[in-house]
């Protein structure tokens, strides 16, 4: 279960097999069924999370009650509010399961214990912090500058095929569009150009 994760890490470091040993050591595995949370708002994340089988999503609910999809993680992926996992403040969003899952959890307590037991590690953890800068920026740019249509291309090259796996109404929260703007857009009809 652990191979994906050390060939994860072997992306950005080259662990030497005693290191990789040593890192499964860190990690909590955990067994999730589907709608079953990782983070509710209001609460602090303890755990950074990284997804062995599944899907997840992270999202935000309004004074109103919608729901605001910010990213969806699936096998291979992280997810967690680092926000209030490195300052031990209350999270706004709220995590969990589109499907039944299993992950690899650490605490930023093991995470820092981990960095010093493999220092080659914090390189691969800053390389996490920094596409997650930039995946962030790429986000903001795109909600205020591109059209539905070009930011559902976007989200099916970030996410193949998981309009297979998640429901439609999902995919129009991520987009920040309504669930008839998606279908528009899926049908690529002309009056779907800015939503």
């Amino acid at each position: 279960m652990y191979d994906l994760l050390i060939k994860h890490f072997n992306r950005y470091v080259s662990l030497t097999p005693e290191e990789q040993d040593l890192c499964i050591d860190f990690f909590q595995y955990r067994k999730l069924r589907k709608h079953q949370y990782l983070l509710q708002e209001g609460d602090v994340s303890r755990h950074e999370t990284y997804i062995l089988k599944g899907c997840i999503r992270v999202y935000e609910v309004d004074e109103k009650g919608q729901e605001h999809i910010l990213q969806f993680g699936v096998e291979d992926w992280w997810v967690g509010d680092l926000l209030s996992y490195w300052t031990g403040t209350p999270s706004t969003l709220n995590i969990d399961c589109v499907e039944d899952c299993e992950v690899l959890q650490i605490t930023q307590e093991k995470n820092e214990e981990l960095c010093m037991a493999i220092p080659k590690l914090e390189r691969h953890f800053r390389k996490l912090i920094q596409a997650a800068y930039v995946a962030s920026q790429r986000r903001i740019h795109s909600s205020i500058s591109k059209t539905a249509l070009e930011r559902y291309q976007e989200f099916i090259a970030k996410y193949p095929e998981i309009d297979q796996r998640v429901p439609n109404h999902y995919i129009a929260s991520y987009l920040g569009i309504t669930p008839q703007s998606l279908s528009r857009v899926r049908s690529h009809k002309p009056n779907s150009a800015r939503s």
